[in-house]
């Protein structure tokens, strides 16, 4: 969570201001770090989790153990900002493609680590085992 609450520091956020920071482990220890870059063009935003797995990828990396997820914001419906953001659909996704069993730590603003499973955040999930 560490390495994750220092990648959220270089988050490019000027639109929406939801700083985000990703820390993804590979089964060799490795540690690969993201964070959020936003772009005019809505579209064309990178998610934080998306950068790790893509710099772990493009590093020969392609087997994770767990990421940890810090975030500068609460979902609009926690009370006094004791809950963290979830990673969204794309990325609970491109997670899945590498690591269907991720363990998956989530932390806002104050601190509280929150823990669960991608396959708790992604039921019936649809991967490259659907393909064959």
């Amino acid at each position: 969570m560490r390495l994750a609450r220092a990648a959220l520091r270089r988050a490019h956020s000027p639109y929406s201001g939801v700083r985000v920071g990703a820390a993804l482990r590979a089964t060799d220890g490795t540690v690969f770090t993201g964070c959020n870059v936003e772009n005019a063009s809505y579209g064309l935003t990178l998610c934080a989790e998306r950068v790790a797995v893509s710099k772990a990828v493009s590093e020969g990396a392609t087997e994770f153990t767990t990421i940890a997820i810090a975030s500068n914001k609460t979902p609009a419906a926690a009370k006094q900002g004791t809950k963290a953001l979830m990673p969204c659909g794309a990325c609970r996704q491109t997670l899945h493609e590498f690591a269907p069993n991720l363990r998956v730590l989530v932390a806002g603003p104050r601190g509280s680590v929150r823990a669960t499973t991608l396959p708790k955040l992604l039921p019936h999930a649809f991967g490259p085992r659907d393909l064959r």
